[in-house]
């Protein structure tokens, strides 16, 4: 595609290899033309690792943290369950959200929590609220330690955020969604690397091989599940479409 923007025009048109399409640079659509760019360069330049979260990176970007925050908020879960740590910085921000909250507990599992961020992890104010497993998520052992860290009772929200090949979010979905409770979500983060086969950090594969294309073939297995970008519960703009690295990500059960 070839994006022109003329702000003496104030215009935006955008070159789709024959077909093109021009339209107020003001407008809704030239706003999402420029954002779908803007997203694909900043994921490039790593922008979502210039930020932390009480004192933890957080490699995510603010635009999805505030839309799960949305999320949390409405669905009021009692447990968060995250596959892939990192730095720990997510399971941060989901644990202050609970403090805040009053209520809730998260768990973390990656397959390697490297020993300075286990120990920044275990040493924050928040740490209580965290339960670390070591291990594949998709190991039938990990998985029943996540099983044990829920109550009965307990309404579950599961993020996915570790490996992000297409086959290894289909067998953390296939494992993790039966701990969803009516109402919360599974989601499958990262779906923006479909979008991303065409640049510098980028791989070709990408463009089949990713998390969205997992989410959307197991919507379609799986009935009890819906595939949704959450609604917003305040908007006074006539924009809809989330600006992120997850689309098609969130998967409610009904």
């Amino acid at each position: 595609m070839k994006l022109t923007i003329d702000t003496d025009a104030r215009t935006v048109t955008a070159d789709h290899g024959g077909t093109t399409e021009t339209h107020d640079l003001y407008s809704k659509r030239g706003f999402e033309l420029i954002s779908a760019q803007w997203v694909k360069v900043g994921w490039n330049q790593k922008y979502a690792y210039t930020f932390s979260w009480f004192g933890r990176p957080v490699i995510q970007l603010p635009e999805d943290m505030i839309r799960i925050q949305e999320v949390l908020y409405r669905v009021q879960p009692d447990v968060v369950v995250e596959t892939g740590v990192a730095h720990g910085g997510s399971l941060i921000f989901y644990a202050s959200l609970f403090k805040a909250l009053g209520r809730g507990r998260v768990v973390g599992v990656d397959i390697e929590i490297r020993p300075h961020n286990r120990a920044a992890i275990e040493a924050h104010e928040l740490s209580h609220l965290i339960t670390l497993v070591e291990g594949d998520s998709t190991a039938p052992s990990v998985v029943e330690q996540v099983r044990a860290a829920i109550k009965p009772g307990d309404k579950v929200l599961v993020i996915l955020d570790s490996n992000h090949t297409k086959q290894h979010v289909a067998n953390e979905l296939v494992a993790y969604s039966p701990f969803v409770t009516a109402g919360s979500y599974i989601v499958a983060t990262d779906g923006l690397m479909r979008d991303l086969h065409d640049v510098p950090r980028g791989a070709p594969e990408w463009k089949h091989d990713n998390p969205t294309t997992a989410a959307l073939e197991f919507a379609a297995a799986h009935p009890e599940f819906i595939l949704e970008q959450p609604p917003w519960p305040f908007s006074e703009s006539d924009l809809t479409e989330n600006i992120t690295h997850w689309p098609s990500a969130y998967l409610r059960k009904r």
